[in-house]
Parts: structure tokens; sequence; C-alpha cells
């Protein structure tokens, strides 16, 4: 955790905040921390800066707050991603909010397990806790929007069109003769497949909708190594 991102529960003044739980665990245990020293800390949508040990127990850090610094630019996209397997999507969470993602779509399609969206993972409180222990490893504070689209074509013929706007439209598909972009600087709209990629009427209605299949080259990747592979090619590592 490298950063402690506080929710307004935890304020218990303007300028002060008492994190507990795992948090708290973290700073006591993991970091060492001790009074008087300065830990970094975010507000949830909000600013980021320092906060002050003032006195720790077994349950509990009291912190001064003092605010100086804001959030890292999101990136300039929307990622649509095929439900993966419930423990790989843990992970993926985690590493699309670490990279600045802020707009994820979980999309149904006919290589998705149907068990799949029966997992506790996808219940509420636990997408929020993988996106917050992403958003503490990048010291950001901007939570990102997760839809759920458990059926592939209502989805895809009433919906995509005005999500993605006017933004590039890609979807990233083995076997394409077009290879994937790289260091643009407009927004996209990503579609990712799961394992084995989308079927071909898949791509099909994709494409209706104005996007264009493109690849990474010969090797075929898991999703939760072609994500982070995809948005590093996608924007300039710099945006990170």
């Amino acid at each position: 955790m490298n950063l402690a991102l506080l929710f307004p529960a935890d304020l218990t003044a303007e300028n002060r905040a008492q994190l507990s739980g795992r948090r708290a665990r973290h700073w006591h245990e993991v970091t060492g921390a001790q009074v008087g020293d300065n830990v970094p800390v975010g507000l949830l949508n909000g600013p980021i800066g320092c906060g002050r040990v003032l006195a720790i127990t077994s349950q509990s850090v009291d912190l001064e707050l003092e605010f100086s610094g804001t959030a890292p630019e999101p990136l300039p996209l929307t990622l649509i991603l095929a439900l993966p397997r419930p423990k790989m999507l843990r992970r993926v969470l985690q590493t699309v909010a670490a990279m600045g993602v802020k707009k994820i779509v979980l999309l149904n399609s006919y290589k998705v397990e149907k068990s799949f969206w029966q997992t506790p993972w996808l219940k509420p409180e636990a997408i929020r806790e993988q996106l917050i222990l992403g958003l503490e490893q990048a010291r950001d504070t901007l939570m990102p929007d997760v839809i759920l689209e458990p059926r592939f074509k209502p989805f895809v013929e009433d919906r995509l069109a005005a999500l993605a706007g006017t933004s590039r439209r890609l979807v990233a598909h083995p076997g394409t003769s077009d290879p994937c972009p790289q260091a643009i600087q407009e927004p996209v709209t990503l579609c990712i497949g799961p394992e084995g990629g989308f079927i071909p009427y898949e791509v099909e209605k994709l494409v209706d909708q104005g996007f264009r299949s493109v690849h990474l080259g010969s090797r075929i990747l898991r999703v939760e190594n072609a994500v982070p592979v995809l948005l590093g090619r996608l924007f300039d590592s710099c945006s990170f």
C-alpha cells in the first residue's frame, strides 16, 4: 500500500482522520510507522497529501492531514472486458485501477462460462475492494466506475455507441491484420475478449459499431497480461 485512501467516515475533524482495519495494520505492522512520521494519504475522489501520525494503538492510527496535490490524470479510455474467470478478475481490476482506467464494462461473451456471473467477486463491495487496492498501489484517489453487462447483443446494439461516443474504437483480436496503434493522443474505447478471444459473430457485431480489429503480434496472451500490454502500447508510459 503506497497510499492510505481515506473515506468520509474516516474523518474525525476538518484535518483529522482515524485509520482502522487493514489500513491501520499496514502502517503499524508493515511500514513500522511511529508517532510523528508522515504517511501518504488521499481523500476518495479528492486531493492527495500526507498524514502526520498523532497516535497509534493496536486497532487504529490517528492522523493530522495536509493536502497539497492532486490525483494522477486518468487514462482517456473506456475498457470493455469480457468477464474473466473470478481469480483473474480480482487481479485485472487491481491492474486497471492502478493504471488509471476510470470506466470499465464487464461484458458477457460466448466463451464466458455462465458460472462466472454467479461469483461473489462481482458483488459491489468485492469489486470496490479490488479497485481500492489498485488505487492505493498507484497513489490515486479517483474511483473507477464498473458496469456489468451480462447480455452481449443488447449492449452492443443498444448502448455501446453512446458509451463510445467520438472515441477511437478498437477491439483486440488475435489473427487480424492490423497491429495495435501506439502512443495515441485521443480517447479510446477498447474491447478485449475472453480467453480464446471473441467468436467471429461477436467481432462482426463490434465492427458494425465502428470498431477496428487490432492485434499484439503472434503471441497469445492471457487476459491479465494482455490488458497492461495493450494499455502501455496505446498510451505513452508517462500517462501512468
